[in-house]
C-alpha cells in the first residue's frame, strides 16, 4: 500500500495553515494515534476491545479524511477479533505512512 497523499495530506495542510512545524506536529499526532489504536487492536482479547479499537481507527480515518485507513478499519470491524491479517494490513499502512 502506497503512502496516501490525497485528502489526508490536504486536511493536514489546511489545519496547519502553511506552518511547516505545525504540519509535522499534526502528522506525527496522526501517526501516533493510529499506532496506539493498532497496538490496542493487536492486543484485544475480546470482541468489545477489538470493536472499540477498530471504531477509533475508523474515527481517525474520518477525521483526517484517510480513505485507505477507513477501508482497513471497516475490514477490521468485519473480521473476527484477533484476525492477524487485519492487524498486518493496518501495520503495513502505518509503516508506509510513517515512512513516506
Amino acid at each position: 500500500m502506497a503512502y496516501e497523499a490525497g485528502a489526508l495530506e490536504a486536511t493536514l495542510q489546511a489545519a496547519a495553515g502553511g506552518d511547516a512545524a505545525l504540519f509535522e506536529e499534526l502528522r506525527t499526532a496522526f501517526v501516533d494515534s493510529v499506532a496506539r489504536q493498532v497496538d490496542l487492536l493487536e492486543r484485544a482479547r475480546c470482541d468489545g476491545n477489538w470493536t472499540i479499537a477498530a471504531m477509533r481507527l475508523k474515527g481517525l480515518a474520518a477525521s483526517f479524511h484517510s480513505e485507505a485507513l477507513l477501508e482497513l478499519a471497516e475490514e477490521a470491524l468485519e473480521a473476527a477479533p484477533g484476525e492477524p491479517m487485519a492487524v498486518r494490513r493496518l501495520k503495513s499502512y502505518l509503516a508506509t505512512f510513517a515512512n513516506p
